[in-house]
């Protein structure tokens, strides 16, 4: 089973980041502001899916959505445009 770490971008210019085994589906909970939805996103306006890591356990994805949320927001946002010289020097 393969596990995905996404950032998502919000219109009020938060960031999210979570991690699921069925991103398909997570984002739809997310889009449908349902029971199933994180609560921070469900206050949110609309998203848009700016990132994602694949890894082969949940371990492995849990470690790095929490590595990734003790991040500086500079440092998640050279992340996501793939500065990688940014991201070292910060």
């Amino acid at each position: 089973m393969i596990y995905t770490v996404y950032i998502l971008h919000f219109s009020d210019g938060s960031l999210y980041i979570g991690q699921t085994n069925n991103l398909s589906e997570r984002l739809k909970n997310h889009s449908a502001k349902n029971a199933k939805a994180a609560k921070f996103t469900k206050n949110r306006g609309n998203f848009e899916l700016v990132y994602k890591e694949n890894y082969k356990s949940r371990i492995e994805a849990m470690r790095r959505e929490k590595q990734l949320k003790g991040w500086t927001r500079a440092k998640k946002e050279a992340l996501i445009s793939g500065n990688l010289k940014l991201l070292k020097e910060l």
